[in-house]
Protein backbone atom coordinates (compact mmCIF):
# COMPACT_ATOMS: atom_id res chain seq x y z
CA UNK A 1 0.00 0.00 0.00
CA UNK A 2 1.25 3.53 -0.74
CA UNK A 3 2.36 5.56 2.28
CA UNK A 4 0.00 8.42 2.99
CA UNK A 5 2.81 10.85 3.75
CA UNK A 6 4.31 10.10 0.35
CA UNK A 7 1.17 10.51 -1.77
CA UNK A 8 2.05 14.06 -2.80
CA UNK A 9 5.76 13.47 -3.22
CA UNK A 10 7.11 14.99 -6.41
CA UNK A 11 9.92 13.24 -8.21
CA UNK A 12 11.96 15.40 -10.54
CA UNK A 13 13.96 14.07 -13.44
CA UNK A 14 14.69 17.08 -15.67
CA UNK A 15 17.35 18.79 -13.55
CA UNK A 16 19.34 15.69 -12.49
CA UNK A 17 19.38 14.26 -16.03
CA UNK A 18 20.51 17.59 -17.45
CA UNK A 19 23.30 17.89 -14.87
CA UNK A 20 24.59 14.36 -15.25
CA UNK A 21 24.56 14.58 -19.05
CA UNK A 22 26.65 17.72 -19.01
CA UNK A 23 29.09 16.35 -16.44
CA UNK A 24 29.51 12.87 -17.96
CA UNK A 25 28.74 13.21 -21.66
CA UNK A 26 31.56 10.87 -22.68
CA UNK A 27 30.31 8.17 -20.31
CA UNK A 28 26.78 8.70 -21.62
CA UNK A 29 27.83 7.82 -25.16
CA UNK A 30 29.95 4.91 -23.96
CA UNK A 31 26.91 3.47 -22.22
CA UNK A 32 24.08 4.27 -24.63
CA UNK A 33 25.79 4.74 -28.03
CA UNK A 34 29.20 3.01 -27.99
CA UNK A 35 29.65 3.27 -31.77
CA UNK A 36 29.66 7.06 -31.51
CA UNK A 37 31.88 6.98 -28.43
CA UNK A 38 34.47 4.85 -30.21
CA UNK A 39 34.46 7.08 -33.29
CA UNK A 40 35.10 10.35 -31.46
CA UNK A 41 38.50 11.92 -30.87
CA UNK A 42 38.03 12.73 -27.18
CA UNK A 43 41.45 14.39 -26.93
CA UNK A 44 40.02 17.30 -28.92
CA UNK A 45 37.25 17.73 -26.37
CA UNK A 46 33.64 18.57 -27.15
CA UNK A 47 31.35 21.60 -27.01
CA UNK A 48 27.70 21.95 -25.98
CA UNK A 49 25.93 24.03 -28.62
CA UNK A 50 23.32 25.66 -26.39
CA UNK A 51 22.74 28.67 -28.63
CA UNK A 52 22.33 26.53 -31.73
CA UNK A 53 19.98 24.19 -29.88
CA UNK A 54 17.89 27.11 -28.64
CA UNK A 55 17.61 28.34 -32.19
CA UNK A 56 16.39 25.08 -33.70
CA UNK A 57 13.99 24.38 -30.80
CA UNK A 58 12.54 27.87 -31.04
CA UNK A 59 12.00 27.59 -34.78
CA UNK A 60 10.72 24.02 -34.63
CA UNK A 61 8.05 24.84 -32.04
CA UNK A 62 7.84 21.20 -30.94
CA UNK A 63 7.39 21.88 -27.24
CA UNK A 64 9.57 21.97 -24.15
CA UNK A 65 12.88 20.20 -24.82
CA UNK A 66 14.88 21.36 -21.79
CA UNK A 67 16.85 18.14 -21.53
CA UNK A 68 17.91 17.96 -25.15
CA UNK A 69 21.61 18.37 -25.86
CA UNK A 70 23.35 19.32 -29.09
CA UNK A 71 27.07 18.63 -28.89
CA UNK A 72 29.92 19.32 -31.29
CA UNK A 73 32.54 16.59 -31.45
CA UNK A 74 35.33 15.54 -33.80
CA UNK A 75 35.77 12.18 -35.42
CA UNK A 76 39.12 10.46 -35.22
CA UNK A 77 39.79 11.52 -38.82
CA UNK A 78 39.40 15.19 -37.78
CA UNK A 79 35.94 15.80 -39.26
CA UNK A 80 33.53 17.85 -37.16
CA UNK A 81 30.21 16.22 -36.26
CA UNK A 82 27.14 17.07 -34.21
CA UNK A 83 25.39 14.74 -31.76
CA UNK A 84 21.76 15.41 -30.82
CA UNK A 85 20.57 13.73 -27.63
CA UNK A 86 16.95 13.76 -26.54
CA UNK A 87 15.72 12.34 -23.24
CA UNK A 88 12.04 11.52 -22.91
CA UNK A 89 10.94 10.90 -19.32
CA UNK A 90 7.19 11.13 -19.70
CA UNK A 91 5.26 8.16 -18.43
CA UNK A 92 3.17 7.71 -21.55
CA UNK A 93 3.42 7.84 -25.32
CA UNK A 94 4.24 11.24 -26.74
CA UNK A 95 2.36 12.13 -29.94
CA UNK A 96 4.46 13.02 -32.97
CA UNK A 97 7.70 12.12 -31.17
CA UNK A 98 9.36 10.67 -34.29
CA UNK A 99 8.39 13.66 -36.44
CA UNK A 100 9.80 15.93 -33.76
CA UNK A 101 13.10 14.06 -33.84
CA UNK A 102 13.16 14.48 -37.61
CA UNK A 103 12.38 18.18 -37.36
CA UNK A 104 15.26 18.71 -34.96
CA UNK A 105 17.59 16.66 -37.11
CA UNK A 106 16.99 18.51 -40.36
CA UNK A 107 17.06 21.93 -38.66
CA UNK A 108 20.39 21.05 -37.06
CA UNK A 109 21.63 19.78 -40.41
CA UNK A 110 20.48 22.99 -42.11
CA UNK A 111 22.54 25.09 -39.70
CA UNK A 112 25.84 23.42 -40.56
CA UNK A 113 25.20 21.14 -43.56
CA UNK A 114 26.71 18.15 -41.79
CA UNK A 115 25.39 14.77 -40.64
CA UNK A 116 23.68 14.86 -37.26
CA UNK A 117 23.66 11.75 -35.07
CA UNK A 118 20.44 11.46 -33.05
CA UNK A 119 19.97 9.46 -29.85
CA UNK A 120 16.63 9.18 -28.04
CA UNK A 121 16.78 7.93 -24.44
CA UNK A 122 13.31 6.74 -23.48
CA UNK A 123 12.90 6.71 -19.71
CA UNK A 124 9.13 6.20 -19.64
CA UNK A 125 7.24 3.17 -18.34
CA UNK A 126 5.67 1.87 -21.54
CA UNK A 127 7.38 -1.26 -22.87
CA UNK A 128 5.53 -1.02 -26.19
CA UNK A 129 6.43 2.57 -27.13
CA UNK A 130 9.63 2.44 -29.20
CA UNK A 131 9.75 5.13 -31.90
CA UNK A 132 12.78 4.67 -34.16
CA UNK A 133 11.84 6.21 -37.50
CA UNK A 134 9.82 8.82 -39.33
CA UNK A 135 8.86 8.81 -42.96
CA UNK A 136 6.25 9.04 -45.66
CA UNK A 137 5.81 8.21 -49.34
CA UNK A 138 3.61 10.02 -51.83
CA UNK A 139 3.55 10.18 -55.64
CA UNK A 140 7.10 9.04 -56.13
CA UNK A 141 8.52 11.02 -53.21
CA UNK A 142 9.83 9.00 -50.31
CA UNK A 143 11.30 10.10 -46.99
CA UNK A 144 12.83 7.70 -44.47
CA UNK A 145 14.58 8.92 -41.31
CA UNK A 146 15.87 6.51 -38.67
CA UNK A 147 17.40 7.35 -35.32
CA UNK A 148 18.85 5.38 -32.43
CA UNK A 149 16.53 4.71 -29.51
CA UNK A 150 17.47 3.16 -26.17
CA UNK A 151 14.90 2.14 -23.59
CA UNK A 152 15.92 2.21 -19.94
CA UNK A 153 13.47 -0.60 -19.20
CA UNK A 154 15.54 -2.93 -21.40
CA UNK A 155 18.57 -2.85 -19.10
CA UNK A 156 18.56 -5.78 -16.60
CA UNK A 157 18.88 -4.52 -13.05
CA UNK A 158 21.45 -7.19 -12.18
CA UNK A 159 23.76 -5.92 -14.93
CA UNK A 160 23.21 -2.32 -13.88
CA UNK A 161 24.13 -3.14 -10.29
CA UNK A 162 27.45 -4.54 -11.47
CA UNK A 163 28.10 -1.81 -14.02
CA UNK A 164 31.09 0.50 -13.73
CA UNK A 165 29.82 3.24 -16.00
CA UNK A 166 28.18 6.16 -14.14
CA UNK A 167 25.12 5.77 -16.37
CA UNK A 168 24.56 2.26 -15.07
CA UNK A 169 23.92 3.91 -11.69
CA UNK A 170 21.88 6.67 -13.33
CA UNK A 171 19.69 4.17 -15.17
CA UNK A 172 19.21 1.98 -12.12
CA UNK A 173 18.30 4.96 -9.93
CA UNK A 174 15.78 6.20 -12.49
CA UNK A 175 14.13 2.79 -12.83
CA UNK A 176 13.93 2.41 -9.06
CA UNK A 177 12.41 5.88 -8.75
CA UNK A 178 9.61 4.81 -11.09
CA UNK A 179 9.16 1.47 -9.32
CA UNK A 180 9.01 2.85 -5.76
CA UNK A 181 6.77 5.83 -6.39
CA UNK A 182 4.51 6.42 -3.35
CA UNK A 183 6.22 3.62 -1.38
CA UNK A 184 8.38 5.41 1.16
CA UNK A 185 9.94 2.48 3.02
CA UNK A 186 10.73 0.56 -0.17
CA UNK A 187 12.29 3.67 -1.64
CA UNK A 188 14.31 4.27 1.52
CA UNK A 189 15.79 0.76 1.36
CA UNK A 190 16.57 1.07 -2.37
CA UNK A 191 18.15 4.48 -1.97
CA UNK A 192 20.26 3.38 0.98
CA UNK A 193 21.47 0.32 -0.96
CA UNK A 194 22.40 2.46 -3.97
CA UNK A 195 24.28 4.96 -1.83
CA UNK A 196 26.24 2.22 -0.05
CA UNK A 197 27.14 0.61 -3.35
CA UNK A 198 28.76 3.85 -4.54
CA UNK A 199 31.62 3.32 -2.09
CA UNK A 200 32.45 -0.14 -3.44
CA UNK A 201 31.97 0.82 -7.10
CA UNK A 202 35.49 2.05 -7.79
CA UNK A 203 34.28 5.55 -8.63
CA UNK A 204 36.44 8.46 -7.53
CA UNK A 205 35.33 10.93 -4.88
CA UNK A 206 33.84 13.45 -7.32
CA UNK A 207 31.93 10.74 -9.17
CA UNK A 208 30.52 9.45 -5.89
CA UNK A 209 29.36 12.94 -4.97
CA UNK A 210 27.82 13.59 -8.40
CA UNK A 211 26.05 10.25 -8.52
CA UNK A 212 24.80 10.72 -4.98
CA UNK A 213 23.34 14.05 -6.07
CA UNK A 214 21.52 12.34 -8.94
CA UNK A 215 20.21 9.56 -6.67
CA UNK A 216 19.15 12.13 -4.10
CA UNK A 217 17.17 14.08 -6.71
CA UNK A 218 15.29 11.24 -8.39
CA UNK A 219 14.70 9.09 -5.29
CA UNK A 220 13.17 11.89 -3.29
CA UNK A 221 12.13 10.97 0.26
CA UNK A 222 9.84 12.64 2.81
CA UNK A 223 11.64 14.60 5.53
CA UNK A 224 11.68 11.90 8.24
CA UNK A 225 12.97 9.18 5.93
CA UNK A 226 15.47 11.58 4.39
CA UNK A 227 16.90 12.49 7.79
CA UNK A 228 17.15 8.80 8.69
CA UNK A 229 19.05 8.13 5.46
CA UNK A 230 21.48 10.96 6.10
CA UNK A 231 22.19 9.65 9.60
CA UNK A 232 22.97 6.27 8.05
CA UNK A 233 25.33 7.88 5.54
CA UNK A 234 27.27 9.76 8.20
CA UNK A 235 27.61 6.63 10.37
CA UNK A 236 28.65 4.50 7.39
CA UNK A 237 31.29 6.95 6.27
CA UNK A 238 32.73 7.15 9.74
CA UNK A 239 32.96 3.35 9.95
CA UNK A 240 34.56 3.10 6.50
CA UNK A 241 36.75 6.19 6.96
CA UNK A 242 35.45 7.53 3.62
CA UNK A 243 34.30 11.13 4.11
CA UNK A 244 32.86 11.46 0.59
CA UNK A 245 29.34 12.74 1.04
CA UNK A 246 28.90 13.15 4.79
CA UNK A 247 28.60 16.88 4.15
CA UNK A 248 25.01 16.26 3.08
CA UNK A 249 24.00 19.67 4.34
CA UNK A 250 26.26 21.24 1.73
CA UNK A 251 24.74 19.08 -0.98
CA UNK A 252 21.30 20.04 0.27
CA UNK A 253 22.24 23.70 0.08
CA UNK A 254 23.46 23.20 -3.48
CA UNK A 255 20.19 21.54 -4.38
CA UNK A 256 18.30 24.44 -2.80
CA UNK A 257 20.42 26.89 -4.78
CA UNK A 258 19.57 25.12 -8.04
CA UNK A 259 15.88 25.21 -7.18
CA UNK A 260 16.22 28.90 -6.38
CA UNK A 261 17.86 29.52 -9.74
CA UNK A 262 15.06 27.72 -11.54
CA UNK A 263 12.41 29.68 -9.67
CA UNK A 264 14.28 32.90 -10.37
CA UNK A 265 14.47 32.09 -14.05
CA UNK A 266 10.76 31.32 -14.15
CA UNK A 267 9.98 34.58 -12.38
CA UNK A 268 12.20 36.47 -14.80
CA UNK A 269 10.48 34.90 -17.78
CA UNK A 270 7.09 35.71 -16.29
CA UNK A 271 8.11 39.32 -15.72
CA UNK A 272 9.38 39.54 -19.27
CA UNK A 273 6.08 38.30 -20.66
CA UNK A 274 4.17 40.64 -18.39
CA UNK A 275 6.28 43.63 -19.45
CA UNK A 276 5.81 42.86 -23.12
CA UNK A 277 2.05 42.40 -22.69
CA UNK A 278 1.74 45.66 -20.74
CA UNK A 279 3.67 47.58 -23.40
CA UNK A 280 1.52 46.15 -26.19
CA UNK A 281 -1.70 46.87 -24.30
CA UNK A 282 -0.65 50.48 -23.73
CA UNK A 283 0.09 50.98 -27.43
CA UNK A 284 -3.29 49.52 -28.43
CA UNK A 285 -5.09 51.73 -25.92
CA UNK A 286 -3.33 54.82 -27.29
CA UNK A 287 -4.26 53.94 -30.88
CA UNK A 288 -7.90 53.30 -29.91
CA UNK A 289 -8.58 56.02 -27.35
CA UNK A 290 -5.75 58.54 -27.64
CA UNK A 291 -3.81 59.75 -24.60
CA UNK A 292 -3.87 57.24 -21.75
CA UNK A 293 -4.82 58.70 -18.33
CA UNK A 294 -2.63 58.22 -15.28
CA UNK A 295 -5.11 55.84 -13.64
CA UNK A 296 -4.90 53.55 -16.67
CA UNK A 297 -1.09 53.55 -16.68
CA UNK A 298 -1.05 52.70 -12.99
CA UNK A 299 -3.61 49.93 -13.42
CA UNK A 300 -1.66 48.37 -16.28
CA UNK A 301 1.62 48.56 -14.37
CA UNK A 302 0.17 46.80 -11.33
CA UNK A 303 -1.79 44.10 -13.17
CA UNK A 304 -0.86 40.46 -13.52
CA UNK A 305 -0.47 38.69 -16.86
CA UNK A 306 -4.00 37.23 -16.85
CA UNK A 307 -5.59 40.66 -16.35
CA UNK A 308 -3.48 42.19 -19.11
CA UNK A 309 -4.56 39.49 -21.53
CA UNK A 310 -8.23 39.90 -20.55
CA UNK A 311 -8.11 43.67 -21.11
CA UNK A 312 -6.40 43.17 -24.44
CA UNK A 313 -9.29 40.95 -25.55
CA UNK A 314 -11.82 43.69 -24.68
CA UNK A 315 -10.21 46.51 -26.65
CA UNK A 316 -11.90 45.76 -29.96
CA UNK A 317 -15.41 45.61 -28.47
CA UNK A 318 -15.19 48.36 -25.84
CA UNK A 319 -16.21 51.89 -26.83
CA UNK A 320 -14.61 53.57 -23.80
CA UNK A 321 -11.66 53.06 -21.48
CA UNK A 322 -14.05 52.19 -18.69
CA UNK A 323 -15.48 49.49 -20.93
CA UNK A 324 -12.03 47.92 -21.27
CA UNK A 325 -11.32 47.81 -17.59
CA UNK A 326 -14.90 47.37 -16.37
CA UNK A 327 -13.96 48.42 -12.83
CA UNK A 328 -12.04 51.69 -12.58
CA UNK A 329 -11.64 51.46 -8.81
Amino acid sequence: MPDREDEHQQDEFDTPWKEILEAYFKDCLAFFLPAAHDGIDWQRGYEFLDKELARITREAKTGDRRMDKLVKVWQRDGIERWVLIHIEVQGDRKPHFASGMYTYQYRAYDLKQMPVVSLAILADESTAWRPVEFGYELWGTRLSYQFTTVKLLDYPEAELENGRNPFAVVTLAHLQAKKTRNRTEDRFQVKWRLVRSLYQSGFNRQQVIDLFRFIDWVLHLPREADERLRDNIVAFEESQKMPYISSVERIGEERGRLIGQQIGQQIGEERGRKGGQAEMLTRLLQRRFGTVPVWVSEKVAQADLAALEAWGDRILEATTLDGVFMDRA
